[in-house]
Protein backbone atom coordinates (compact mmCIF):
# COMPACT_ATOMS: atom_id res chain seq x y z
CA UNK A 1 0.00 0.00 0.00
CA UNK A 2 2.01 3.31 -0.88
CA UNK A 3 1.47 6.76 0.44
CA UNK A 4 -1.04 8.16 -1.58
CA UNK A 5 -3.87 5.01 -1.11
CA UNK A 6 -2.88 5.54 2.73
CA UNK A 7 -3.89 9.43 1.85
CA UNK A 8 -7.22 8.51 -0.26
CA UNK A 9 -8.61 5.81 2.38
CA UNK A 10 -7.82 8.44 5.67
CA UNK A 11 -9.79 11.03 3.56
CA UNK A 12 -12.71 9.00 3.27
CA UNK A 13 -12.52 7.89 7.02
CA UNK A 14 -12.71 11.92 7.77
CA UNK A 15 -15.57 12.33 5.52
CA UNK A 16 -17.70 9.67 6.67
CA UNK A 17 -16.85 10.21 10.05
CA UNK A 18 -18.48 13.85 9.91
CA UNK A 19 -21.40 12.35 8.67
CA UNK A 20 -21.77 10.01 11.12
CA UNK A 21 -21.54 12.89 13.59
CA UNK A 22 -23.79 15.28 12.12
CA UNK A 23 -26.42 12.56 12.39
CA UNK A 24 -25.17 11.37 15.88
CA UNK A 25 -25.79 15.04 16.79
CA UNK A 26 -29.61 14.75 15.87
CA UNK A 27 -29.84 11.36 16.72
CA UNK A 28 -28.42 11.50 20.42
CA UNK A 29 -30.20 14.67 21.43
CA UNK A 30 -32.42 14.23 24.03
CA UNK A 31 -35.86 15.23 24.25
CA UNK A 32 -35.93 16.94 20.47
CA UNK A 33 -38.52 19.00 20.23
CA UNK A 34 -41.11 19.45 17.22
CA UNK A 35 -39.79 22.99 16.79
CA UNK A 36 -35.96 21.91 16.71
CA UNK A 37 -37.42 18.43 14.34
CA UNK A 38 -38.84 21.18 12.10
CA UNK A 39 -36.08 23.55 11.30
CA UNK A 40 -34.06 20.59 10.83
CA UNK A 41 -36.28 18.99 8.34
CA UNK A 42 -36.61 22.68 6.75
CA UNK A 43 -32.49 22.87 6.29
CA UNK A 44 -32.97 19.46 4.90
CA UNK A 45 -35.51 20.11 2.39
CA UNK A 46 -33.33 22.93 1.14
CA UNK A 47 -30.12 21.05 1.32
CA UNK A 48 -31.70 18.27 -0.30
CA UNK A 49 -33.11 21.02 -2.97
CA UNK A 50 -30.23 22.96 -3.86
CA UNK A 51 -28.59 19.01 -4.36
CA UNK A 52 -31.12 18.43 -7.08
CA UNK A 53 -30.79 21.96 -8.94
CA UNK A 54 -27.04 22.48 -8.49
CA UNK A 55 -25.50 18.95 -8.92
CA UNK A 56 -27.34 16.23 -9.65
CA UNK A 57 -29.24 17.46 -12.45
CA UNK A 58 -26.90 19.51 -14.37
CA UNK A 59 -24.33 16.51 -13.85
CA UNK A 60 -27.14 14.00 -15.31
CA UNK A 61 -27.93 16.12 -18.29
CA UNK A 62 -24.24 16.68 -19.14
CA UNK A 63 -23.77 12.57 -19.32
CA UNK A 64 -27.02 11.62 -20.61
CA UNK A 65 -28.44 14.58 -22.50
CA UNK A 66 -31.84 15.39 -22.90
CA UNK A 67 -32.85 11.82 -21.43
CA UNK A 68 -32.02 13.05 -18.39
CA UNK A 69 -35.18 14.88 -17.35
CA UNK A 70 -37.60 12.10 -18.27
CA UNK A 71 -35.12 9.62 -15.85
CA UNK A 72 -35.56 12.30 -13.44
CA UNK A 73 -39.27 12.39 -13.61
CA UNK A 74 -39.47 8.69 -13.56
CA UNK A 75 -37.62 8.84 -10.17
CA UNK A 76 -40.11 11.55 -8.91
CA UNK A 77 -42.84 9.18 -10.17
CA UNK A 78 -41.71 5.93 -8.85
CA UNK A 79 -41.52 7.75 -5.13
CA UNK A 80 -44.54 8.72 -5.55
CA UNK A 81 -46.36 5.59 -6.31
CA UNK A 82 -44.80 3.90 -4.15
CA UNK A 83 -45.74 6.32 -1.24
CA UNK A 84 -49.27 7.10 -1.96
CA UNK A 85 -50.34 3.38 -3.76
CA UNK A 86 -47.93 0.74 -2.56
CA UNK A 87 -48.15 1.87 1.57
CA UNK A 88 -50.21 4.69 3.23
CA UNK A 89 -48.46 7.90 3.34
CA UNK A 90 -48.29 9.71 6.36
CA UNK A 91 -48.72 13.53 7.39
CA UNK A 92 -48.09 15.28 10.76
CA UNK A 93 -51.32 15.79 12.83
CA UNK A 94 -53.63 13.31 10.36
CA UNK A 95 -52.76 10.29 12.37
CA UNK A 96 -52.35 8.46 16.28
CA UNK A 97 -48.70 8.69 16.21
CA UNK A 98 -48.28 13.29 15.93
CA UNK A 99 -45.15 12.85 15.84
CA UNK A 100 -45.01 11.61 12.69
CA UNK A 101 -44.04 14.29 9.75
CA UNK A 102 -43.08 11.87 6.42
CA UNK A 103 -43.61 8.95 5.51
CA UNK A 104 -41.19 6.16 5.73
CA UNK A 105 -41.13 5.97 2.34
CA UNK A 106 -39.45 9.44 2.24
CA UNK A 107 -37.31 8.31 4.23
CA UNK A 108 -36.12 5.78 2.58
CA UNK A 109 -35.98 7.85 -0.95
CA UNK A 110 -34.06 9.96 0.96
CA UNK A 111 -31.26 7.44 1.97
CA UNK A 112 -30.90 6.48 -1.11
CA UNK A 113 -30.66 9.65 -3.02
CA UNK A 114 -28.35 10.80 -0.07
CA UNK A 115 -26.07 7.44 -0.58
CA UNK A 116 -25.83 7.61 -4.08
CA UNK A 117 -24.47 11.26 -4.20
CA UNK A 118 -22.00 9.98 -1.15
CA UNK A 119 -20.95 7.67 -3.58
CA UNK A 120 -19.42 10.17 -6.22
CA UNK A 121 -18.56 12.21 -3.63
CA UNK A 122 -15.79 9.50 -2.49
CA UNK A 123 -15.25 8.57 -6.16
CA UNK A 124 -14.92 12.52 -6.67
CA UNK A 125 -12.06 12.44 -3.59
CA UNK A 126 -10.08 8.86 -4.53
CA UNK A 127 -10.24 9.93 -8.05
CA UNK A 128 -8.17 13.62 -7.25
CA UNK A 129 -5.75 12.12 -5.16
CA UNK A 130 -4.93 9.55 -6.92
CA UNK A 131 -4.30 11.72 -10.08
CA UNK A 132 -3.56 14.91 -8.69
CA UNK A 133 -2.90 14.54 -4.55
CA UNK A 134 -2.89 18.50 -4.43
CA UNK A 135 -6.00 18.45 -6.00
CA UNK A 136 -7.72 15.95 -4.41
CA UNK A 137 -6.96 17.51 -1.21
CA UNK A 138 -9.08 20.88 -2.08
CA UNK A 139 -11.58 18.36 -3.23
CA UNK A 140 -11.72 16.56 -0.21
CA UNK A 141 -12.01 20.09 1.72
CA UNK A 142 -14.62 21.17 -0.04
CA UNK A 143 -16.38 17.62 0.15
CA UNK A 144 -16.06 17.64 3.93
CA UNK A 145 -17.95 21.01 4.44
CA UNK A 146 -21.07 19.34 3.46
CA UNK A 147 -20.67 15.68 5.43
CA UNK A 148 -21.49 17.28 8.68
CA UNK A 149 -25.28 19.03 7.51
CA UNK A 150 -25.52 15.96 4.97
CA UNK A 151 -25.82 13.92 8.20
CA UNK A 152 -28.03 15.82 10.32
CA UNK A 153 -30.61 15.79 7.34
CA UNK A 154 -30.55 12.26 7.29
CA UNK A 155 -31.05 11.51 10.27
CA UNK A 156 -33.54 14.69 10.73
CA UNK A 157 -35.63 12.97 8.04
CA UNK A 158 -35.74 9.28 9.64
CA UNK A 159 -36.58 10.78 13.12
CA UNK A 160 -39.64 12.51 11.51
CA UNK A 161 -40.86 9.40 9.49
CA UNK A 162 -40.84 8.21 13.38
CA UNK A 163 -37.99 5.92 12.51
CA UNK A 164 -35.71 5.29 15.94
CA UNK A 165 -32.64 7.02 17.35
CA UNK A 166 -30.52 3.78 16.41
CA UNK A 167 -31.86 3.68 12.45
CA UNK A 168 -31.59 7.35 12.24
CA UNK A 169 -27.23 6.66 13.23
CA UNK A 170 -27.36 3.37 11.17
CA UNK A 171 -29.08 5.74 8.31
CA UNK A 172 -25.49 8.02 8.43
CA UNK A 173 -23.57 4.76 9.09
CA UNK A 174 -24.98 3.62 5.64
CA UNK A 175 -24.17 7.18 3.74
CA UNK A 176 -20.90 7.59 5.32
CA UNK A 177 -20.13 3.52 3.90
CA UNK A 178 -21.51 4.89 0.39
CA UNK A 179 -18.72 7.45 0.71
CA UNK A 180 -16.31 4.47 1.39
CA UNK A 181 -17.43 2.51 -1.56
CA UNK A 182 -16.71 5.15 -3.78
CA UNK A 183 -13.04 5.63 -2.03
CA UNK A 184 -12.05 2.39 -2.50
CA UNK A 185 -13.96 1.85 -6.47
CA UNK A 186 -11.27 4.26 -7.98
CA UNK A 187 -9.00 1.10 -7.65
CA UNK A 188 -11.23 -0.62 -9.34
CA UNK A 189 -12.87 1.21 -12.35
CA UNK A 190 -10.71 3.51 -13.43
CA UNK A 191 -13.20 5.37 -15.95
CA UNK A 192 -16.52 5.01 -14.81
CA UNK A 193 -19.00 5.15 -17.45
CA UNK A 194 -20.63 8.15 -18.14
CA UNK A 195 -23.88 7.27 -18.86
CA UNK A 196 -24.22 5.06 -15.64
CA UNK A 197 -23.16 8.06 -13.98
CA UNK A 198 -25.77 10.16 -15.73
CA UNK A 199 -28.66 7.75 -15.11
CA UNK A 200 -28.00 7.27 -11.28
CA UNK A 201 -27.88 11.16 -11.04
CA UNK A 202 -31.09 11.59 -13.04
CA UNK A 203 -33.00 9.14 -10.91
CA UNK A 204 -31.70 10.35 -8.01
CA UNK A 205 -32.79 14.04 -8.54
CA UNK A 206 -36.03 12.81 -9.08
CA UNK A 207 -36.17 11.17 -5.95
CA UNK A 208 -34.88 13.50 -3.83
CA UNK A 209 -37.16 15.98 -5.57
CA UNK A 210 -40.19 14.70 -4.25
CA UNK A 211 -39.06 13.68 -1.18
CA UNK A 212 -38.15 17.43 -0.76
CA UNK A 213 -40.78 19.10 -2.74
CA UNK A 214 -43.28 16.90 -1.46
CA UNK A 215 -43.05 15.61 1.11
CA UNK A 216 -40.46 17.97 3.53
CA UNK A 217 -41.67 21.31 2.14
CA UNK A 218 -45.49 20.59 2.85
CA UNK A 219 -44.96 19.99 6.19
CA UNK A 220 -43.08 23.07 6.89
CA UNK A 221 -45.53 24.88 5.23
CA UNK A 222 -48.44 23.48 7.54
CA UNK A 223 -46.23 25.04 10.43
CA UNK A 224 -47.29 28.06 12.19
CA UNK A 225 -43.62 29.15 12.16
CA UNK A 226 -42.89 31.30 9.74
CA UNK A 227 -39.42 31.52 10.37
CA UNK A 228 -39.00 28.18 9.16
CA UNK A 229 -38.98 29.31 5.42
CA UNK A 230 -35.76 31.24 5.70
CA UNK A 231 -34.47 27.97 7.14
CA UNK A 232 -34.77 26.01 4.17
CA UNK A 233 -33.05 29.03 2.23
CA UNK A 234 -29.93 28.69 4.82
CA UNK A 235 -30.29 24.80 3.73
CA UNK A 236 -29.82 25.63 0.22
CA UNK A 237 -26.50 28.34 1.19
CA UNK A 238 -24.78 25.25 3.49
CA UNK A 239 -24.94 23.30 -0.22
CA UNK A 240 -24.30 26.18 -2.59
CA UNK A 241 -21.58 27.80 -0.64
CA UNK A 242 -19.42 24.38 -0.21
CA UNK A 243 -20.05 23.60 -3.99
CA UNK A 244 -18.72 27.35 -4.64
CA UNK A 245 -15.98 26.56 -2.08
CA UNK A 246 -14.57 23.85 -4.85
CA UNK A 247 -15.30 25.65 -8.45
CA UNK A 248 -13.37 28.77 -6.58
CA UNK A 249 -9.97 26.63 -5.85
CA UNK A 250 -10.20 23.78 -8.50
CA UNK A 251 -11.94 25.34 -10.88
CA UNK A 252 -14.38 22.59 -11.59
Amino acid sequence: MNETTIYIIFAGLIAGAAEILGGAFVAWKRDLSKKIQENLIALGAGFMLALVMIDLLPESIENIGSSAPIWMLFGFSVIHFVEHTVVKHLHFGEETHSHVMVSKVASYSAFWGLFIHAFFDGLAISAGMYYDLPLGILIFIAILLHKFPEGLTIASIMLASNQSRQTAVKATAGIAGGTMIGIFMIFFLQNLDQKITGYAFAFSAGAALYVSASDLIPEINRSDNRILSLVVFVGMVMYYGSGMFLKGLVGH
